[in-house]
């Protein structure tokens, strides 16, 4: 499929720099089936979309400062942490990448190195990290917050992203992007969400780098997705096929946990346990098998996630509901608005 289909023109000033405050304020446009109106509301209507029994499934992952600057010698290096290998090596994309070669040690801040490994087909390095302390405490002393490119580019990282850039059910460290259609809910909400019967689950995947990279290929089958690491416990699987047999519906909140929950799923529907890599790649003409909805932020154009939500609601569709939601003026990407799927 040509990758040309799901490209629109979004104007800059709706790229959203700061989130909503508070959270659960945002805007929701909620788009149903075919022939239904959209709907222009707030996150904080999100029951009354929903049904006593209905499940929302939430990732728990932790975004960690993954971003690094540092030298290899008088060239300047920056790292991008996005891929988990072992207990001291990590897998990166790296500016200024013509300046390191095999071996090459980078001084990083607050006294944190790294030798460069290997050189991998898609640009990324593998580093690995001098010394005994846990990577995870490195990169708190030396590293900061990585916020996408399209806010970064913007405004400089500060204080307020190491939490706004978290969500509530942030557990498990390991994620160097936010599951950000999470980043909606707040205490209340979710207070709100247990009063009207509405269970939520969680599962764990850690959203990649590689989540934002642009798809440089005309066609969907030359594009190749970067792995990112899931789980989902067995008794978290039972429940949700529990919840799906007793007439429930499965919504996951935002596309990792969906791509998650589409990973573990046979081809009847039953979730199974999953621990392991996932690169699944979700386009027009995929057979859902797991989920019944989805509730997510608003995507680049052209990205493997704007081909994902296509699939789900159908590229027409989309691309209506997305022309609608420029002409709102509805705020995009990681910090903007959210929007609710019901095929």
């Amino acid at each position: 499929m040509r990758v040309d289909l799901f490209d629109f023109e979004l104007p800059q000033d709706l790229i959203a720099l700061r989130p909503a405050r508070p959270r659960d304020s945002a805007r929701m446009l909620v788009v149903e089936g075919q022939d239904a109106p959209l709907s222009d509301r707030i996150v904080r209507d999100l029951p009354s979309f929903l049904r006593s029994g209905d499940v929302l499934v939430f990732n728990d992952t932790r975004v960690i400062p993954a971003q690094l600057e540092g030298r290899r010698g008088e060239a300047r290096i920056g790292a991008t942490l996005h891929k988990r290998i072992d207990l001291r090596r990590w897998q990166a994309f790296i500016r200024n990448a013509k300046r390191l070669h095999h071996g090459d040690a980078i001084e990083f801040q607050a006294g944190v190195s790294a030798i460069a490994e290997m050189h991998h087909e898609d640009g990324s390095w593998t580093l690995a990290f001098a010394g005994e302390e846990p990577v995870e405490v490195l990169l708190e002393r030396a590293g900061r917050m990585p916020l996408p490119p399209y806010i970064a580019g913007k405004r400089a990282t500060d204080e307020a992203d190491k939490s706004d850039y978290q969500t509530m059910f942030a557990r498990e460290d390991g994620a160097v992007a936010a599951p950000t259609a999470a980043l909606h809910f707040t205490p209340e909400l979710t207070a709100a969400l247990d009063a009207a019967g509405i269970g939520r689950e969680t599962l764990t995947l850690h959203v990649g780098a590689g989540t934002f990279l642009p798809v440089k290929a005309d066609d969907t089958d030359d594009h190749r997705m970067h792995a990112e690491w899931g789980r989902i416990e067995p008794e978290v699987a039972e429940r949700l096929n529990a919840a799906r047999r007793g007439g429930g519906r499965l919504i996951a909140v935002g596309t990792t946990s969906l791509r998650l929950l589409e990973s573990a799923a046979d081809e009847d529907g039953t979730i199974r346990p999953f621990a392991g890599d996932t690169a699944i790649f979700i386009t027009p003409g995929y057979r859902f098998k797991a989920i019944d909805g989805l509730m997510t932020n608003f995507h680049l154009p052209r990205s493997t996630l704007m081909m994902l939500v296509s699939a789900l609601m159908g590229r027409e569709r989309m691309m209506a509901a997305y022309a609608y939601a420029i002409g709102e003026g509805y705020r995009f990407y990681s910090y903007g608005d959210s929007s609710l799927l019901l095929p």
